[in-house]
């Protein structure tokens, strides 16, 4: 369906106003001779998404600690407060969230910024609300596909979706109506899984997915730390999630630990620097979010976990890196599932590796915060290292023996993960790499620079 006037004006609006608000800086990566430390990176960004979504409908008082404040996450909070809940910060990661019967109806549009998971979950809470709510974001997001998630929650016939093209600006109109639904994930995919799931929270009705392949379990794991009923079971090929709706949710009281997919950017870089060693502190382990571990240990990378433990319901621990003469692998496309967001900064230890790297399973990689299948290939031909695409592949051509040249100017596309990791692979190239804006970095790792500089790296 076509949008109203006032939604198209609005969105010519939106776009003017991200163009303006977006200043680029560029930043620029130098060699460095080592990288050295104990530190601790930003809080998971998933499950703090997730921790927000979840208290804004629980009964009482939530108490968050360690929230990751970056412009993903800061924007849910935002939305969740036009929304009519309260979400209020105490101190640095510290919050509180108020859990709220029923949403009010926003006076404005929730914009979501850069984030997809932020938009698509909170898309799905709002199908399972009797509200009427817009959702819009940056130019970026604004290009994303929104069909896989809208296709499945308009089989409630009550519930109302509006769009162009699939594509954000969203207008939903929820339902609290009894409905039963029974879907099968046709791709590994924890946003489409979590936003069919928040659907059917309040409705006292079932919501049954059939997960053929696996992927982060965050949802339901807080999900029954809060008394829902919802049961994982193994079936044939899979897992089958069964979710009784209606039931009331427990407030929360949760410690986030740190993101895996931000310490992999540290992870690489002490991997391809030579006589370099750092400790990252407290990072999530959770089995479904290790494939870049996996990956690495089977380039030959020297990572070793100690301090394991649980917090809050989830696996963490302390990661060990040091430098490491790094061997190609071919990476079976089942790892996908569980590193896709850190594919990037694998395909930068796979340009120091010896040999030939293939990476597998990449269909996903096309539809992120930019088409991150060509950003990659681009990005590490132009700096000297050959990578060829094949369907859902990427072949990467390393040399153990010869540093890449470097020396190109990246172009990020407002991609975070695109612009964090050639800034890694500048800290070990004859010259040094140039992104062309790094506004999108602080979408979640605000710090990111200051950060890598205080161990060794020479950011400016």
């Amino acid at each position: 369906m076509l949008m109203c006037l006032c939604q198209i004006k609005y969105y010519l609006k939106d776009k003017k106003y991200f163009q303006q608000k977006s200043k680029k800086m560029k930043k620029i990566s130098n060699k460095v001779s080592k990288i050295t430390g104990t530190l601790s990176v930003p809080a998971d960004k998933s499950i703090s998404h997730r921790s927000l979504l979840l208290s804004s409908i629980a009964k009482g008082t939530s108490y968050i600690h360690n929230l990751l404040e970056a412009d993903d996450v800061i924007n849910t909070s935002k939305a969740l407060t036009e929304l009519g809940v309260n979400v209020k910060k105490v101190s640095l990661g510290e919050w509180i969230v108020e859990g709220k019967q029923f949403f009010s109806t926003p006076k404005n549009i929730l914009d979501m910024g850069n984030s997809g998971t932020g938009a698509r979950l909170l898309l799905g809470l709002l199908c399972g609300e009797s509200v009427k709510a817009t959702i819009t974001g940056d130019a970026s997001l604004l290009s994303r596909p929104m069909k896989r998630i809208t296709e499945p929650l308009s089989f409630n016939k009550e519930v109302q979706i509006n769009s162009t093209e699939d594509k954000l600006p969203i207008t939903v109109c929820g339902a609290t109506n009894n409905f039963d639904l029974e879907y099968t994930l046709p791709v590994a995919s924890a946003q489409l899984k979590s936003a069919i799931l928040l659907s059917g929270i309040k409705r006292k009705s079932k919501t049954i997915i059939h997960e053929p392949i696996p992927c982060r379990d965050h949802t339901e794991r807080m999900l029954k730390s809060m008394g829902a009923d919802i049961t994982i079971t193994k079936e044939d090929n899979g897992n089958l999630i069964t979710l009784h709706g209606g039931k009331e949710l427990s407030s929360l009281d949760i410690s986030i630990p740190s993101d895996i997919s931000s310490a992999a950017f540290l992870i690489v870089a002490a991997l391809i620097v030579p006589n370099s060693k750092i400790t990252i502190k407290n990072v999530i382990l959770n089995p479904y979010r290790t494939g870049i571990l996996t990956a690495l240990e089977m380039m030959h990378a020297n990572i070793r976990i100690t301090n394991k433990r649980v917090l809050s319901g989830e696996d963490v621990g302390d990661i060990n890196v040091e430098s490491s003469n790094l061997i190609g692998a071919n990476m079976p496309k089942e790892l996908a599932p569980s590193m896709i967001d850190e594919y990037p900064i694998l395909a930068i230890a796979a340009a120091y590796a010896k040999g030939k790297t293939t990476l597998n399973g990449l269909s996903e990689l096309k539809v992120k915060e930019s088409n991150r299948f060509e950003a990659i290939i681009n990005g590490l031909n132009q700096n000297g290292i050959k990578a060829v695409g094949l369907d859902n592949s990427i072949e990467i051509y390393g040399d153990d023996l010869n540093i890449p040249v470097g020396g190109s100017l990246i172009k990020t596309n407002l991609d975070h993960r695109i612009a964090m990791s050639f800034l890694i692979m500048g800290l070990n190239t004859l010259k040094p790499i140039e992104i062309d804006d790094d506004t999108a970095i602080s979408t979640s790792f605000p710090n990111f620079c200051e950060l890598m500089n205080s161990i060794g790296a020479n950011i400016k």
